[in-house]
């Protein structure tokens, strides 16, 4: 038996180049394209291997590419599938996919799940429709309204310096130079601002919930001049949740306005949705959200390995200032692990050279809160989106763990 090709990863290209394999007798022609199924050719047998690496071939396989490039993705977004008021149900099977293997996942992880291919439901366990607390898993969402306001004109660029909207910074920590005043809406979204410590405003990675609560109010109370109580009704669902048909009221006000305002409570299957807004770069059901060209960056721009991390030295903070959770001064979680991007945690490199999760595709992406017990989980190649609450899930190896057994789950393997 002739084996097709591995996919070939173009991740960041519009439009793919055709990658030559000779399998024995059998030529294909593979076009790899970031966030869509593979496209294989198969070539006659007989053509001889010689031609296969001519000028005249690559050059007419070119224009082949280029017209089924066209052809492809127009197919691949017109027949994208989206729920409704409600997710079309598919069984495990239909999917391709294993359900002892998904049961055995849904077992390891316990809490809640829900899982996604093709745009429909093929998995879930627990309870999908139970509103429950994000923490840090809801940060993807900050940063998608960031986005927008860029696109909506509220904010001039991502390098703006957050001091346009609240003066105060100008006048924190004059003995060392005033540093607050030069940090930026880009910064913030990669937690590089060194607010409340003593690294200069990029210079070094700290992750931490009092730099996000300043990120999150000068954003949402001053450059959208909203207030905590009314989140909801002005931003997050005529923003995005009403957008994308959230069936469950998700809330960004899981504790009450004057408890963490920020917090997000959101169903599993109501998680799913903005997954699959990622997944399809922006764009819901033919209705574009956010562009293109800012949809994937959010997903695919980490910062480097060897990017510092800051120390432990506190600085002044705003003398009002509030957490989005952790009460550590000065906050400094984790390291970025060369795997953050855009309050995105995607599948990059380490200071000591090990992928973030090994087993599973390098261009899977996720939100994570309180150590992974809390998930989105996008797989572009394979077109799905897991997400789980509330499990027992806990750091990047038992996530890698739960992301094998679903991988196994397409084999059928255990």
């Amino acid at each position: 038996m002739i084996a097709q090709p591995q996919p070939f990863n173009r991740f960041q290209m519009d439009c793919p180049e055709p990658h030559l394999y000779t399998q024995a007798s059998v030529h294909w022609v593979h076009w790899g394209h970031w966030g869509h199924p593979p496209l294989f050719l198969r070539l006659p047998p007989d053509l001889p291997g010689v031609i296969m690496n001519s000028t005249r071939l690559h050059t007419r396989l070119c224009i082949i590419s280029a017209a089924l490039c066209l052809a492809w993705t127009a197919g691949s977004a017109a027949d994208a599938v989206f729920p409704g008021e409600h997710w079309i149900q598919r069984s495990p099977t239909e999917a391709g996919l294993n359900l002892d293997t998904l049961r055995m996942l849904a077992d390891t992880a316990g809490g809640h799940g829900f899982l996604v291919r093709d745009g429909v439901q093929v998995f879930h366990w627990g309870d999908p429709s139970k509103r429950i607390d994000l923490a840090s898993a809801a940060k993807p969402f900050y940063s998608f309204f960031l986005i927008k306001a860029v696109e909506e004109g509220k904010i001039g660029g991502f390098d703006d310096r957050m001091a346009a909207w609240e003066p105060r910074l100008n006048l924190l920590n004059p003995e060392l130079g005033h540093p607050d005043r030069r940090m930026t809406w880009r910064q913030a979204a990669y937690q590089t601002t060194g607010y409340g410590m003593r690294e200069a405003p990029g210079e070094a990675f700290a992750y931490n919930d009092w730099q996000m609560a300043l990120f999150f109010d000068t954003l949402f109370l001053k450059a959208y001049q909203s207030n905590h109580a009314n989140l909801d009704h002005d931003l997050f669902h005529p923003g995005l949740t009403d957008r994308i048909q959230c069936e469950d009221n998700p809330t960004m006000l899981a504790f009450g306005p004057n408890d963490r305002p920020g917090r997000i409570a959101i169903s599993v299957r109501d998680l799913a949705r903005f997954g699959l807004l990622f997944l399809h770069e922006g764009e819901w059901n033919g209705h574009r959200i956010i562009s293109k060209e800012h949809a994937r960056m959010a997903v695919s721009s980490p910062l480097p390995g060897d990017f510092p991390r800051a120390g432990i030295e506190p600085a002044a903070m705003l003398p009002d200032q509030r957490t989005m959770g952790s009460r550590a001064i000065p906050d400094n979680q984790t390291d970025h692990m060369g795997s953050y991007s855009w309050l995105w945690w995607t599948n990059g490199i380490d200071r000591e050279g090990n992928r973030h999760w090994p087993d599973a595709p390098i261009n899977a992406y996720g939100a994570f809160g309180h150590g992974g017990q809390r998930a989105l989980v996008v797989l572009p190649d394979l077109q799905i989106v897991l997400c789980w609450n509330d499990t027992r899930i806990q750091g990047r190896e038992a996530e890698n763990k739960i992301l094998k057994l679903l991988l196994n789950s397409l084999s059928g393997r255990p």
